[in-house]
């Protein structure tokens, strides 16, 4: 197996040199050369294994013998063996249309874990085995740095510097990061949105003599690896619906901002899971909204939500995407890419806008909806969403039709939110190893929003 660039300049690369390069070189964003096709027969194989065993399956694929079988189920289980549920992504059922995918019972209680304690194990791996120098430069819009620290926090060999926007993550996100006293973790508090750090980080990585004399590698999921992890909740969770329903058409909704989460999605759907509607749901910050019903990306006024982590104007993963919209075509994506960063949008032609609604069904929730949607089902079903989930499960309720059930992932603990949730009356109590974060001091540095201040700041740091 090996990986390409959506832009079409890098030669060919193995798993491991995909995940050190993070950006391609050539500004463009890796896949795998091929999508692994999977059977009938496969997928009937694959319905009673236990979350680290299809993970292990799946991983081979894009693997293949770079890492040998046996290290990579070791790596799987250290990085599983952190959760507190043993299902890893458990599935619970709120009515005969909704379920909900829990991806928030690893070490910060938000769905990036998943992902982030494979690549943080990962990255571990590859320093020992080649003796190499690992610093990891990182944005996050809330969920994504606690992850990310959390994953890499004492390892020898490695270093990560977080970029967050400064005063625009909840509370306990920012604690999560912030007090973390590791030499090997740097915090940078930068004045301006979370698109502007994603910004920032795209750019040094494309400073490609900066990003090689200071052994920078990525973390956010424009690393591949990312991805590929977060494809295997995919599996895992319609192999759970459909135990009990064997004919059930299965939905997913999944709240995003980024589109990487069910850019997962449709990596598992091409590979041949048979989803039946990809239902993408945002918050007021729509662009993918209006991208799937009208054809044009471009960004609008920022829009400060009760889903902050969802608080993104430009998809940091949407290039993967025009990539198989446009037939794997990358001189076609290099063009469209250019004419994003001279004109500020993207329009598709009428053939492409239908190919994109068979893709996806996309849903923007109000802020309002949002915590209306948390409010009965509370009320109703004694269950209590945070509000991404929220946004998740209003699409649902919108778009699943007769016969269908929809999956919508749950992609944080409602504690991580509790300033929207208050707002509604809703009391609840914290977990303990939240709770402990309210009395510890807290570490980090604010910053303008330039490159050159970022720069200064890993000059030193690193």
């Amino acid at each position: 197996m090996e990986y390409i660039s959506t832009r079409g300049k890098v030669e060919p690369l193995g798993f491991i040199d995909a995940i050190l390069m993070g950006l391609a070189n050539d500004g463009g964003l890796l896949v795998p050369q091929t999508i692994p096709q999977l059977s009938a027969e496969t997928l009937q194989k694959w319905h009673k294994l236990s979350y680290s065993e299809l993970a292990l399956e799946i991983f081979s694929l894009f693997i293949e013998n770079e890492i040998p079988r046996a290290e990579l189920e070791q790596l799987i289980d250290d990085s599983y063996s952190t959760f507190r549920d043993e299902a890893v992504t458990p599935v619970k059922r709120l009515n005969d249309g909704t379920y909900v995918l829990e991806l928030f019972h690893g070490p910060t209680f938000a769905f990036k874990d998943i992902a982030l304690q494979f690549l943080g194990n990962l990255y571990g791996y590859v320093s020992r085995k080649t003796n190499s120098i690992i610093h990891i430069l990182g944005a996050t819009s809330g969920d994504t740095g606690a992850s990310a620290i959390e994953g890499v926090r004492g390892k020898e060999g490695i270093r990560i510097c977080i970029l967050h926007p400064h005063q625009k993550v909840s509370r306990v996100q920012e604690l999560q990061m912030t007090t973390v006293d590791s030499e090997n973790v740097l915090n940078l508090s930068v004045e301006g949105t979370f698109d502007d750090c994603q910004r920032i980080i795209k750019e040094l990585f494309a400073d490609v003599e900066f990003k090689h004399s200071y052994h920078l590698r990525a973390i956010n999921s424009i690393n591949i690896a990312r991805i590929l992890a977060q494809t295997v909740y995919y599996f895992y969770a319609y192999f759970q619906v459909t135990a009990n329903d064997a004919g059930a058409k299965v939905n997913f909704s999944v709240p995003t901002g980024n589109f990487g989460d069910i850019f997962a999605g449709y990596l598992a759907q091409k590979m041949g899971l048979p989803i039946e509607k990809l239902i993408l749901a945002t918050n007021e910050n729509n662009i993918l909204e209006r991208f799937v019903k009208e054809g044009v990306y471009q960004p609008g006024a920022f829009r400060g939500t009760h889903s902050p982590s969802m608080d993104i104007q430009v998809a940091s993963n949407f290039e993967r995407y025009l990539f198989y919209l446009y037939g794997e075509d990358a001189e076609a994506v290099t063009s469209l890419m250019a004419q994003f960063k001279a004109e500020g949008r993207i329009v598709i032609p009428a053939d492409k806008l239908q190919a994109v609604q068979a893709d996806f069904a996309a849903y923007g929730v109000q802020n309002e909806e949002c915590l209306d949607t948390i409010s009965s089902y509370y009320k109703e079903y004694g269950y209590l969403l945070d509000p991404h989930t929220a946004c998740g499960v209003a699409a649902a309720d919108r778009i699943t039709a007769d016969g269908e059930v929809t999956v919508a992932l749950s992609t944080a603990h409602p504690a991580k939110f509790d300033e929207s949730i208050r707002l509604r009356g809703i009391e609840q109590t914290y977990p303990q190893q939240i709770q402990a974060l309210f009395d510890k001091p807290q570490f980090q540095t604010v910053v303008g929003g330039s490159n050159d201040e970022i720069k200064d700041q890993l000059v030193k740091f690193f």
